[in-house]
């Protein structure tokens, strides 16, 4: 599995942090404390299998044209996870700039194999991810912790491909 990633800006990964920490303090299994070096919040446009290296490149371009994306994060979204979990997200308002940059990456990803029909356009629903997969217990406590939760504003800066198969990162615009 590969995917296609936007990171925050400086101030809008802070507001993220801000959130998995306030939700780790109280008691929610948050993406605060995740392990990987490569972990930050991040919207995913994409999922599929491998993507050679010329689409790689291509959408590396579309990306850094497009890049700062203006962005406004509003309400909590809630999946399901295997069995009874759930996991919270924080839901992205979905600009026209932001469907129309989602859009061109999978015309640029048309051929790929695999693809996850959960990001393809028209099905994705876009999101910045608050925690991990919870009971429903964790998940009522999730939103008692958070309480009334406020939009925030920021921008998606930069932009990554991750790999699955060997947890690598690659970034296709800006970096750390």
């Amino acid at each position: 599995m590969q995917t296609i990633e936007l990171t925050c800006g400086p101030a809008l990964d802070a507001a993220v942090r801000a959130v998995w920490r306030q939700l780790a303090d109280g008691g929610v299994d948050s993406l605060a404390d995740n392990p990987h070096p490569g972990h930050r919040p991040h919207l995913t446009l994409a999922v599929c299998g491998a993507i050679d290296a010329d689409a790689l490149a291509r959408i590396g371009a579309l990306l850094a044209e497009a890049l700062p994306l203006p962005v406004r994060l509003s309400g909590l979204l809630s999946f399901s996870a295997r069995s009874r979990r759930r996991v919270l997200a924080w839901g992205v308002v979905p600009s026209p700039d932001l469907i129309d940059l989602h859009r061109a990456v999978w015309r640029e990803l048309a051929a790929v194999p695999e693809p996850n029909e959960h990001y393809l356009p028209g099905r994705w629903l876009p999101h910045l991810g608050l925690t991990r997969r919870v009971e429903p217990t964790g998940l009522a406590r999730a939103h008692e912790v958070l309480g009334r939760h406020p939009d925030v504003t920021g921008d998606f800066a930069a932009a990554r491909s991750f790999d699955a198969a060997d947890q690598s990162t690659a970034w296709l615009v800006g970096g750390p």
